[in-house]
């Protein structure tokens, strides 16, 4: 694998740090502004919609750029948006900052995928895409807690001074180990990016993406009551429960980016399975301390077993314009996020128990699922071809068609 793929994960760890890092935050920017923790949770909201709006817009803006380039501008642009949080005067301010970090998040790894994938032979292309998504696990490992402590003892603007810190350590990377001759993009014009969205089967993987993680963020925006009210933990230790899913999701995208260069559908039905098997499981995998320790685990990895093979397939659908189709993938990431989240919450405000957002997490991997049945059969039969052969992805540029495995 290409050394490039280091600056790429090196750019994904701070991306990963500073969207997660802001949950463990909360409770001292809203002592330091005096506003509600309520109301500080509208940064994380803020920065979710910067995702979503930047990705398409900034890849489609940017597509006639060189790739490197549009790299090294999106992570100043992700430099610039947590130095100004560190130096927000206020709430609003901080906002706009936290807005504003948003913005490149799904365009990097949008843009990043396809030159991850062009640097390698096409049977290595899900491994060199889990190896970029490598930095975001990493992040729930290692960056959140380090970054949450550092906020906690020296203030939290230095905790957005570190991330920036990271930002130029990324931009430094990518200068010296992209190469220049992977990293141009084709003479593609935003017309015809467009055009490639209107297939049916990308809007079919951007929905499997939406359903699949909506079922993972369903339970994950409410597993710490899980683990306190349901496993009995104290809340002190969630912080290393949250680890521990960091793990899984490390091991689990991993697994995900070998499995898919073999079988790239095969994989994701077998992850959404996973997921959905692991999520109808919490009630009972909830009731002990070490089995819930295991059901953390197994959550990360069940979902990040799908990512790869996602981001993947969304690029391949829509092969005339992949950095535009990349990015949408990450805005759908986010929208599965918000739209998880609101959807368990439903659960828990109806009483239905801690562990219930998992079960509507597992309703909504079944919805996935049958997403991702419904793209199958409507792809074998746009090019009449039969589970488990092999197939050449007919492409608007002759250099990118390539046998591919479903």
């Amino acid at each position: 694998m290409p050394l490039a793929l280091l600056a790429l994960a090196v750019g994904a760890f701070g991306l990963g740090t500073t969207e997660f890092v802001m949950m463990g935050l909360l409770p001292d920017v809203a002592s330091d502004l005096g506003i509600s923790i309520p109301t500080a949770g509208h940064l994380v909201s803020a920065y979710a919609l910067g995702v979503v709006i930047g990705a398409p817009l900034l890849a489609a803006v940017t597509a006639r750029m060189s790739r490197r380039t549009v790299l090294i501008g999106l992570m100043g642009l992700f430099v610039a948006g947590n130095a100004l949080s560190a130096l927000a005067p206020g709430e609003h301010w901080l906002l706009a900052a936290r807005f504003l970090s948003g913005l490149p998040h799904g365009a990097f790894f949008g843009v990043g995928a396809v030159v991850a994938t062009g640097m390698v032979a096409p049977e290595r292309k899900a491994r060199s895409v889990s190896l970029m998504f490598l930095g975001l696990t990493l992040a729930n490992i290692a960056g959140v807690p380090v970054a949450t402590l550092m906020g906690q003892h020296l203030g939290w603007r230095a905790t957005f001074l570190g991330v920036s810190a990271i930002g130029l350590a990324a931009i430094a990377s990518l200068t010296l180990l992209i190469p220049h001759d992977h990293a141009h993009a084709p003479a593609v014009g935003l017309r015809r990016e467009l055009v490639a969205l209107k297939s049916v089967p990308v809007w079919l993987a951007l929905g499997t993406t939406v359903a699949g993680f909506g079922a993972l963020f369903s339970a994950y925006s409410y597993i710490t009551p899980m683990l306190t009210d349901s496993a009995g933990y104290a809340g002190s230790s969630v912080t290393l429960l949250l680890a521990l899913f960091g793990v899984g999701a490390t091991a689990g995208n991993l697994v995900g980016g070998r499995l898919a260069d073999h079988s790239l559908r095969g994989t994701l039905f077998g992850g959404l399975t996973s997921l959905i098997v692991v999520l109808a499981l919490f009630p009972v995998l909830m009731s002990t301390q070490w089995s819930a320790a295991v059901a953390v685990v197994l959550l990360g990895t069940a979902a990040f077993v799908t990512g790869s093979p996602l981001q993947l397939m969304v690029m391949e659908k829509a092969s005339a314009a992949p950095s535009l189709a990349s990015s949408a993938n990450q805005a759908a990431f986010n929208l599965a996020n918000a739209g998880g989240a609101w959807i368990g919450g439903l659960a828990l405000a109806a009483g239905l128990g801690a562990t219930s957002p998992a079960l509507t997490g597992a309703a909504l991997a079944v919805l996935g699922l049958g997403v991702a049945a419904v793209a199958a059969v409507v792809d074998r039969r746009r090019v009449g071809v039969s589970p488990g052969r092999e197939r050449v992805v007919a492409t608007h540029l002759p250099e990118q068609a390539e046998a591919v495995r479903y």
